[in-house]
């Protein structure tokens, strides 16, 4: 949804994914569901989605789960290569995916992490400064931990990797930051200071932000526009205006537990 006047950042017309999965069905004597052998089945992930992101638009995805919301942002980033429909980005694409388990005895500090998102502009071959190292330390610092900046990720919380992942980023000097459910894993008070922390970023930098979250009462406080996905597009409109009507459309059963969370959220942020 283009702002007035604003380049667009991100074109999408017709956007369909469709997996072939395997097909289970009952053991025997009703043991765990087992793969059949030569048997698969079509999935349709994501549907006839079409939208613009203009430059310095904040967005926010909302859906259920298996909605389509993590596919379509791997088709928007190029992790995903065979769907139908056309895709344009007219900018450099900073990615946060979904929090994945990590390895807490690795030997990396929060600053190497960081430096790993300047390889891709910077080239592998070239060896890190002072004035390198000293750019991973502010990056730390505008995010919130820069006194980690020497301490193995190992130890660090939910709250802290998601920064850190934040910072790695942005290391890369993204025009459009892609983030895939960063609150995750983190509790209530920090999704709120993250949540500041990206709208501070996008500001000061005039950049844009594509989010995927399931927490609907954050996501429409902080976001300019919201897109309602359950495989295809239900609307796309300014945050103000989402409708009751907008967000039944694509929770449906769940809809009763989404308007206590949402209600719970305003009630303990408005204290």
């Amino acid at each position: 949804m283009s702002s007035m006047g604003a380049a667009t950042a991100v074109m999408a017309d017709g956007l369909r994914k469709v997996y072939c999965v395997g097909v289970r069905k009952p053991g025997l004597w009703g043991s765990v569901r087992q793969l059949v052998a030569g048997e698969t089945r079509d999935v349709i992930a994501v549907d006839g989605v079409s939208f613009d992101i203009s430059q310095g638009e904040f967005v926010g995805y909302i859906g259920p789960n298996g909605a389509g919301k993590s596919t379509l942002l791997r088709i928007i980033v190029g992790e995903i290569k065979q769907y139908t429909g056309t895709v344009r980005c007219s900018c450099k694409i900073g990615y946060v995916p979904q929090r994945k388990e990590f390895q807490r005895d690795f030997p990396i500090k929060a600053r190497e992490v960081v430096a790993m998102g300047m390889y891709q502009r910077r080239g592998l071959s070239r060896v890190f400064s002072q004035n390198d190292w000293e750019a991973c330390k502010r990056l730390l610092d505008r995010v919130g931990i820069g006194e980690l900046s020497e301490e193995p990720i190992g130890f660090f919380s939910g709250g802290e990797y998601q920064r850190l992942m934040l910072a790695r980023a942005i290391a890369y000097e993204p025009d459009l930051l892609v983030l895939d459910e960063p609150e995750a894993g983190v509790d209530e008070m920090g999704k709120v200071s993250f949540y500041e922390l990206l709208t501070h970023w996008r500001k000061e930098q005039q950049r844009s932000i594509l989010l995927v979250s399931h927490d609907i009462g954050l996501v429409l406080s902080a976001c300019d526009t919201i897109m309602c996905l359950n495989k295809s597009l239900h609307c796309h409109k300014d945050a103000a205006t989402v409708s009751t009507e907008d967000l039944q459309s694509v929770y449906t059963e769940d809809f009763d537990i989404l308007i206590k969370g949402n209600r719970h959220f305003e009630k303990e942020h408005q204290r």
